[in-house]
């Protein structure tokens, strides 16, 4: 009796084995799952447009003000992202200045900024994604909408920060000329939806970081942020986005977001 039970015993330990190893994921597959819930819980918007305010404060705490007129369109055609447009309405010196951007999955994203004062359409090379936007803090690889598959993923831990439970998550862009080794992200554990990025530079210092601040929920469904305040750290200068109401299912087509007709948009 007594081998009979070290036997039954030995058994049950090893099934036990086997299951828990067949129930365990990496760090890089749990990261993986989160980012993909993140990707999957904000599709079906169709498109969106929003008045944006982007305030440019440098090292002195000197202010400068720009008013934005922001549109985008998701594009579920295998390998595309979000399509999105960018005018600049105020101040006079950057009146009429246009950015659109053509998200992709693994390709690198599609770029052009209408220049008015040149009268000419300024293509974004993909070795200078990493550059700032029109002086601001953000970089054009951060103007194009989150695809889980631009990113290798690894799981941290949980941690909670402004009274939220958070999944702390290390993504690394497949990008070969992303100006970021990583990005750090604090991703809301019940609404999956980013709290805070840290983002590190070519030498794997930290470069910037990203806050986003009142949510709002739209359809019942999608959550935006109304406030994105980006702080540099190596340069001390920060750029806040603060966003106006999002109107959803607008009727947009894909000609509002050609390229051919950024030096004919209405501002």
């Amino acid at each position: 009796m007594k081998n009979l039970i070290s036997i039954n015993t030995c058994g049950l330990i090893l099934l036990n084995f086997i299951a828990s190893t067949a129930l365990a994921i990496t760090a890089e597959e749990r990261g993986y799952e989160i980012g993909s819930i993140v990707d999957q819980r904000d599709m079906g918007w169709v498109d969106s447009m929003s008045d944006m305010k982007m305030t440019l404060t440098n090292q002195q705490g000197e202010k400068s003000i720009r008013s934005l007129r922001v549109q985008s369109m998701e594009d579920n055609a295998k390998g595309n992202g979000d399509k999105s447009l960018i005018v600049f309405e105020e101040p006079y010196d950057v009146k009429g200045t246009a950015f659109l951007s053509y998200s992709r999955t693994i390709t690198p994203d599609e770029q052009w900024l209408y220049l008015p004062a040149l009268k000419r359409v300024k293509r974004i090379s993909s070795s200078n994604k990493s550059g700032p936007f029109m002086g601001s803090q953000f970089a054009y690889e951060d103007l194009t909408s989150f695809d889980v598959e631009k990113y290798n993923y690894k799981y941290l831990r949980n941690e909670t920060i402004d009274n939220r439970e958070t999944f702390v998550v290390d993504t690394y862009p497949k990008y070969e000329y992303s100006g970021y080794t990583h990005q750090v992200v604090w991703i809301d554990s019940e609404r999956y939806i980013p709290l805070k990025i840290e983002y590190y530079d070519r030498k794997n210092s930290l470069l910037k970081t990203l806050k986003f601040y009142q949510y709002e929920k739209y359809m019942n469904k999608y959550w935006r942020a109304h406030e994105q305040s980006m702080e540099n750290h190596q340069n001390g200068k920060t750029t806040l986005l603060s966003w106006g109401e999002f109107k959803f299912k607008n009727d947009f087509d894909k000609k509002d977001f050609n390229r051919s007709n950024l030096k004919r948009i209405k501002y």
